[in-house]
């Protein structure tokens, strides 16, 4: 950090570029998040109508309609961060936006659970490949003294989102047994913003130089170790030597904690709230969409306090910090607390930690990789999780329909924290360092 940059406001030394940047990845996320809480909050009764026979095994069903996006999300995701180092990030990032908004839209015409099960899948695959374009391009654009803030604040965007789609979910749940269906259509909306996205956001400079690059090695017959870098299959690179390896075992370890999780615990906070509300004698749907709402106003903040805490204080305790914290967290929200206007102000403060430790994976990632390979490593750790963490929604799900409670199985996924909380010692401190090139 320059002096210069010590003694002024740390966003004044930003242009309209990345400014620009960072409001393309955001919007991108916002939409992603959309679309995702909106199934997380209408699958039970999509598939109510859609496989009525179902009964007692709903949770199951409706845990195998999520694993399933989550599993098209994470082949999407790794082929989504190839294609962005070979490709470049904003024409990927426009392609991605395009097509899931499209399956979104498809999702509304499902006639039966099995449609509906392919174009959960296939609006996974085209979701997927969004983050760790947008994740790049906002690394490469902004200067390491603002890195992780602008982290923060664009992967606040999927807290945005989710918090619309509550509060969309509110006014349309109304409607009809088929309002699960004008969710969906609603999806359709991010079509229109990628026609800003084609002429207003800038390609990284960075990328645009490593491509050079790459042509002009490509097909030369005597290269250094360091160039054939450049030239071998990306995601072959980052499996093959041995620092890569190495730094990518260790944050998917970390992205499987933090994306099991949360796919395996927290995506039930509506519906656990809702089944309280109910036991009460108060609209379970109502308190569902409300304890979304705030869930999400207390990720939001988490999103964003971890980058500016990751800036201040440094990336292993901030992450470790919410490792732990979401771990004491969970047993209080599902097991102990049983006043249900505590437990929605308790939905905020899980939300805080919980949802808001996926900044660690945009602020971290991109410094652990060069440029000519940082889609594929950022995307591959963030995606590959959910090969791993589809099995949550599915563990859970099997748990509540057989124990028919939330706590216990909430509290036993949770035990997960653990994990993450052993790993990151062993990562890299990279607070204030530049991008490796």
């Amino acid at each position: 950090m320059t002096e210069v940059q010590t003694q002024q406001a740390w966003y004044r030394s930003l242009d309209r570029k990345q400014w620009r940047t960072l409001a393309a990845a955001n919007l991108g996320w916002l939409f992603d998040g959309f679309e995702t809480y909106a199934l997380i909050l209408t699958a039970g009764v999509a598939l109510k109508q859609l496989h009525p026979e179902a009964g007692a095994q709903t949770p199951f069903y409706i845990g195998l309609t999520i694993a399933m996006t989550l599993l098209g999300w994470g082949v999407g995701g790794i082929l989504g961060g190839i294609a962005a180092d070979y490709l470049g990030r904003r024409k990927v990032l426009l392609l991605s936006i395009t097509l899931y908004s499209l399956f979104t839209g498809l999702s509304a015409a499902a006639w039966n659970w099995e449609s509906f099960l392919v174009l959960r899948l296939l609006t996974g695959v085209t979701l997927g490949s969004e983050w760790g374009t947008g994740t790049s391009l906002v690394a490469e654009m902004w200067p390491a003294h603002a890195r992780a803030k602008a982290a923060g604040l664009m992967q606040c965007g999927l807290g945005l989102g989710f918090f619309l789609a509550s509060a969309a979910w509110h006014f349309i749940a109304p409607l009809g047994p088929g309002a699960w269906r004008y969710m969906f259509l609603l999806g359709v909306l991010p079509a229109l913003f990628a026609l800003w996205l084609r002429t207003g956001v800038p390609e990284s400079d960075r990328w645009t130089r490593v491509a050079k690059r790459r042509s002009t090695l490509r097909g030369q017959a005597s290269l250094t170790e360091e160039e054939r870098s450049y030239t071998r299959f990306t995601l072959r690179q980052i499996l093959s030597d041995p620092r890569m390896r190495r730094l990518t075992i260790l944050g998917s370890i970390m992205s499987a904690v933090t994306t099991c999780a949360w796919w395996g615990i927290s995506t039930w906070v509506p519906a656990y709230v809702g089944s309280m509300a109910a036991k009460d004698g108060h609209n379970a749907e109502s308190y569902a969409s409300t304890a979304g709402m705030i869930y999400n106003v207390g990720a939001i903040a988490g999103y964003i306090s971890l980058g500016f805490a990751a800036d201040r204080f440094g990336r292993k305790p901030t992450v470790f910090t919410y490792f732990a914290v979401s771990l004491l967290l969970t047993p209080v929200l599902f097991l102990w607390t049983h006043d249900l206007t505590l437990v929605l102000l308790l939905c905020a403060v899980n939300g805080f930690f919980t949802l808001g430790q996926y900044t660690w994976m945009p602020v971290w990632l991109p410094e652990f990789y060069p440029t000519h390979l940082r889609a594929t490593g950022a995307a591959f750790v963030f995606n590959a999780a959910r090969f791993i963490a589809f099995l949550g929604p599915l563990l859970a799900g099997s748990i509540i329909a057989a124990l028919g409670g939330y706590g216990t199985a909430a509290t036993v996924v949770g035990l997960i924290y653990i994990v993450g909380m052993l790993v990151v010692p062993f990562c890299p401190e990279t607070r204030g360092r530049q991008l490796p090139e």
